[in-house]
């Protein structure tokens, strides 16, 4: 019988930290923070250069772990490597255990000209920032630069549109049709 009681008392101990962990989680999302592309990423492939911005992992850790501590949640990582794929679980868990956990799998990154240390550390890597992002619910975004536009804007000039407006003609078009 006192078997019996003890898991009782456990069974509500579990469902009391699941439910402390989906409030906490609540309202962590109701003021969720930014996380913003810091980094530039630019390297010659292929068919030509690769060029992108991406949020750091630091960034995006110190982020999001500074907004789930204060709802008394925390992330941690586990990564497994079997054969070549790589496995990373995030799990976060909340002060009273209750833990939701996320993995995702990959074949190390092999782009870019890294060796073979470099590229399962830019898996492992890559798979820490979106298991956590997915865990959260959270995406990046650019970074604002207050209506600024951070590159310059062309335009097309006389020519251009003259001869944007002599295809439309031909094609026997109409410059609404075009626009749509």
């Amino acid at each position: 019988q006192l078997e019996k009681l003890l898991e009782l008392q456990e069974r509500y101990e579990a469902n009391m930290a699941r439910k402390a962990y989906v409030e906490a989680m609540t309202s962590f999302k109701q003021n969720p923070p930014d996380i913003v592309k810091d980094s530039q990423v630019s390297y010659s492939a292929r068919g030509g250069i690769t060029a992108y911005n991406h949020a750091s992992l630091a960034n995006v850790t110190k982020t999001i772990n500074s907004a789930l501590s204060t709802h008394g949640l925390s992330a941690a990582w586990k990564t497994e490597q079997t054969d070549r794929s790589i496995t990373v679980t995030c799990c976060i868990t909340h002060i009273m255990g209750h833990s939701e956990c996320t993995s995702l799998t990959a074949f190390p990154d092999e782009s870019g000209g890294k060796n073979a240390i470099q590229a399962i550390g830019s898996t492992v890597t890559y798979l820490q920032r979106y298991t956590i992002l997915s865990l959260t619910g959270l995406s990046t975004h650019d970074q604002d630069d207050d209506g600024k536009c951070s590159e310059p804007v062309e335009y097309i000039n006389e020519k251009q549109l003259s001869e944007i407006t002599d295809l439309i003609l031909a094609s026997e078009s109409n410059e609404q049709g075009f626009m749509d």
